[in-house]
């Protein structure tokens, strides 16, 4: 397969000038949990069964992404197009000990050595994906659970909300946190009501975590993703204090066009309206389940 066929088309670029909110001040110490850093050929290949082709994202544009919008951390995720090849984040990681974590993809089996230098790196949890191409699925959802409890991580889940019903009861019973990435990655036309995203309220209030993020990814109205504002407000309400940023640059698969970053933010206005609700939200929350220095 070459690397823009048709099965894996390439995605356009990220907004090359970025912005923070015009509505509110950005706190300080604030956290972005949800970006990618991408390697191309050959130096990183690309997984065949990827879901798209993207641009180079390398760590030197996500930490400018991260000045321009007055973040202070960062935590990249581990890319999908990569598969378990987590050596271009892991790079990252190591040449920005404090400012960033990390969260991998890995196969079971893993030597302890390993294991033992994503840690070292940075590393705070593991990814599973049933998403996009690359990705690592549920089939062993309770040996990576394990794993997690193991090596002091965390769990984190890019699945559709529609699909969490009959996984509802596995979930609950891991032995580690779990984060849900982008408000479930549900299009909002499913409606509140949809049995997918109250279990997914239903998770959030018990425990889990979630990411109040991927506007754009949601909404089926576009921009400026009004329509993702009552689905934000239930996560936040059922658990104010595992609700976490993320801005998901470089933005990959935004077949519409990448989406500008000073508006997601902008967009948090409408679903925490309250200033300290925000503040746990892009600090609090985040330094505490990442591992991350008090801001001071």
């Amino acid at each position: 397969m070459s690397e823009t066929s048709d099965a894996s088309p390439p995605c356009p670029a990220p907004d090359p000038s970025p912005r923070g909110p015009t509505r509110y001040r950005v706190p300080a110490g604030a956290v972005d949990t949800h970006a990618h850093v991408i390697g191309l050929p050959p130096a990183y290949p690309l997984v065949p069964e990827r879901s798209y082709t993207p641009p180079a994202a390398p760590g030197e544009r996500y930490l400018a992404m991260l000045d321009a919008t007055g973040m202070a951390n960062g935590v990249l995720i581990q890319v999908s197009v990569h598969g378990t090849d987590n050596r271009r984040m892991v790079e990252t990681l190591r040449a920005n000990p404090e400012r960033l974590r990390g969260v991998a993809v890995i196969p079971l089996g893993l030597p302890d050595r390993e294991l033992a230098d994503l840690k070292a790196a940075g590393v705070a949890g593991l990814r599973l994906n049933v998403l996009f191409g690359g990705g690592v699925g549920f089939a062993d959802l309770e040996a990576y659970g394990a794993l997690a409890r193991e090596m002091g991580w965390h769990l984190q889940f890019l699945i559709d909300a529609r699909q969490m019903p009959p996984l509802a009861t596995r979930l609950a019973r891991l032995p580690v946190p779990f984060v849900v990435d982008h408000m479930g990655h549900m299009p909002t036309s499913a409606g509140l009501d949809d049995p997918g995203f109250r279990t997914l309220v239903d998770l959030v209030r018990d425990g889990a975590w979630v990411k109040l993020s991927g506007a754009f990814r949601t909404s089926v109205a576009g921009a400026p993703f009004a329509d993702t504002i009552p689905f934000a407000r239930a996560l936040h309400a059922a658990a104010p204090g595992r609700c976490l940023w993320g801005s998901d640059w470089p933005h990959v698969a935004a077949w519409a066009g990448p989406p500008r970053i000073g508006d997601l933010l902008d967009l948090v206005a409408d679903w925490i309206p309250d200033e300290a609700d925000r503040r746990r939200y892009f600090v609090d929350n985040p330094r505490r389940l990442y591992g991350f220095s008090d801001p001071g």
